[in-house]
């Protein structure tokens, strides 16, 4: 937001919980299907019916590690699941199995850009813990829906490093786009299998000590966690600068209101009693499956972003775009790799180019799936075309409105429609001779050094020939034609 605070600092912290891309819940053989009818997917283990003993799921501890890997942290080769009592409808346990004082992973880093320059979020620790169930409120009934409860979460908490709105809008971007190129969550807010909680504090410029802070709950948009934020670091500064005092406090967003409200005191650590569940061991993460892991963790999007621009040519714009969904990003290296067996290669910064002008608004994208209107395959055989001169970028939009969304080949098109680029020599002469008789004031300019005028001459030329007509060779002929007689 680029907000001013006067001479107030905003200090935010933020806790992020994203849901684990497993078939089933964290410590039972429940489905983790989301939008299910209600309480279909539940069991003794995730009901804590008394005998109920949980059962870890491998395959969550192997994307967690993933996930911290891909973030820098180190693994602890040993922690701890503890308990977390409290109470609430949609937790029928009575507590959540959670890590408290022995996490499997600490210390990582994630690099910001908005706000007053780049800079590293540090990450204090990434944990593992179980989700509760729902509470779903239809006019003054609530009913509780416990398909959730137990679904696998690694809960992300960052150090208070960010020092605006927009910084914390930004980390939480970029924190998605890492964990969907991995694969362990699909970055769906809606759902809230990736949802943010905001300790957002306020203190007077230069002071070391932390003020009191505030903890926003689960905003289920980017738009919405930076307007959160700013809103409620204003609320606090309006409060201490009236004189009052700030209580610890959980607080809620209103979006339609914009403005925070309150929800509940918030409650200290040693209100949740945690202590270590007795029904699971120790977690053993030994260094032979870290490394099977890191192994797994592909490309990252900055590096991914860094290398098009480095190696491919493409703009950082055009890279940020190209990588902004990992199957886009994958669609994009499968053409490429398809089109390096072209002689010469299709340039990879026409392939973006078209890519962002013809398919990015076609493209579908739900969770970590997307489709897109024509396969890779295709459009490397489309674009051959345009490069070997068989027709022209104009026609080459028309063929691919033609078999978007069909089975139909670019070829099929090409030959249906006769398309071919208009290479007659003899003529585009004639027609570029005619053009340029008509046009005398335009000759004129350009002979008398407004060259930018050639513009024009290729604009009629092309639409003299419907578009057919070979750029190259129309650049050529114009260029001789509007040479100044000697």
């Amino acid at each position: 937001m680029g907000a001013s605070y006067g001479e107030w600092e905003p200090v935010i912290g933020l806790e992020v919980h994203a849901q684990l891309l497993t078939r089933t819940k964290l410590f039972c053989s429940c489905e983790t299907s989301f939008g299910d009818e209600p309480n279909r997917h539940v069991c003794p283990v995730c009901l804590g019916l008394p005998g109920a003993l949980p059962t870890p799921n491998v395959v969550a501890f192997e994307l967690a590690v993933m996930a911290a890997l891909a973030l820098e942290c180190t693994i602890e080769g040993r922690s701890v699941f503890a308990r977390k009592n409290y109470f609430y409808p949609d937790l029928p346990k009575g507590y959540q199995i959670t890590q408290y004082e022995q996490p499997f992973s600490r210390h990582g880093k994630l690099r910001v850009d908005a706000g007053d320059g780049p800079h590293d979020v540090h990450i204090l620790r990434i944990h593992m813990e179980e989700d509760a169930g729902k509470n779903v409120h239809a006019g003054s009934q609530s009913i509780v829906d416990l398909n959730r409860a137990g679904t696998p979460l690694i809960e992300i908490v960052s150090d208070p490093d960010l020092r605006s709105a927009a910084e914390a809008a930004d980390y939480l971007r970029k924190l998605r786009d890492i964990l969907m190129t991995v694969g362990v969550n699909d970055g769906n807010l809606e759902q809230g299998s990736f949802r943010c909680d905001a300790n957002v504090s306020v203190r007077k410029i230069g002071d070391a000590k932390l003020g009191v802070r505030t903890e926003l709950k689960n905003i289920n948009s980017f738009r919405f966690v930076e307007e959160a934020i700013d809103i409620e670091i204003r609320r606090q500064i309006g409060v201490l600068e009236s004189g009052g005092k700030l209580r610890q406090q959980t607080r809620g967003y209103a979006s339609e209101k914009r403005e925070t409200y309150l929800l509940r005191d918030k409650e200290g650590d040693a209100g949740y009693r945690y202590f270590p569940d007795p029904d699971l061991p120790e977690l053993v993460l030994d260094e032979m499956f870290v490394s099977r892991m890191k192994r797994r963790v592909p490309e990252l999007p900055e590096a991914r972003r860094a290398r098009y621009v480095s190696e491919l040519g493409l703009t950082a714009y055009a890279a940020q775009v190209l990588t902004g969904h990992p199957r886009i990003a994958a669609y994009f290296d499968e053409c490429l790799l398809l089109a390096s067996g072209s002689a010469p290669e299709l340039e990879p910064v026409k392939l973006a180019n078209f890519i962002q002008a013809e398919l990015f608004s076609e493209v579908k994208t739900s969770g970590l799936d997307a489709t897109f209107p024509i396969k890779p395959a295709e459009l490397v055989e489309l674009l051959d075309y345009v490069r070997a001169g068989t027709i022209s970028g104009k026609q080459a939009k028309e063929v691919y409105a033609a078999i978007a969304g069909t089975d139909r080949t670019p070829k099929s098109v090409i030959d249906e429609r006769k398309l071919a680029v208009m290479s007659d020599q003899a003529e585009l002469e004639r027609l570029a001779k005619d053009l340029v008789e008509k046009n005398p004031k335009q000759v004129s300019s350009y002979r008398a050094g407004k060259t930018q005028m050639l513009g024009f001459f290729v604009g009629q030329m092309m639409k003299a020939t419907g578009g057919s007509a070979s750029p190259a060779l129309v650049n050529d002929i114009l260029r001789r034609l509007l040479e100044p007689p000697t």
